[in-house]
């Protein structure tokens, strides 16, 4: 989904055109700590144990908007704070999440799955 921040894909493959959305280093780290931990505030994706700069997180935090996989709803008018959800789409990353943390498990020692599973 292009927008003024976000060029137009690179090609008509899906899985180009889905790591043009979730595919840099922090934006399934939000997906996840969003799907596991519910609804969430600025402050709390920024204390993950994998600790994003505050103004990456603010960017994939935009980004993640723009195209339609989390929303955000005012909680403060001042300061303007705001809480995080998944949206349907976002929530429909839940399977993609999962093959990679058992594809982790199985093949990074040392690793577990977050989810308990």
């Amino acid at each position: 989904m292009p927008s003024a921040r976000s060029p137009a894909p690179r090609s008509d493959c899906a899985i180009a055109g889905t790591l043009d959305l979730v595919g840099d280093r922090w934006s399934l780290l939000i997906v996840r700590d969003l799907l596991f931990r519910g609804d969430l505030r600025f402050a709390d994706l920024a204390a993950s144990a994998e600790g994003a700069p505050t103004n990456t997180l603010t960017d994939r935090l935009r980004r993640l908007e723009e195209c339609g996989i989390l929303a955000r709803r005012p909680y403060s008018e001042r300061p303007r704070r705001h809480e995080y959800r998944l949206t349907e789409r976002g929530r429909d990353l839940a399977p993609v999440l999962d093959a990679i943390a058992t594809w982790g498990t199985a093949h990074l020692p040392g690793t577990r799955r977050l989810d308990g599973g």
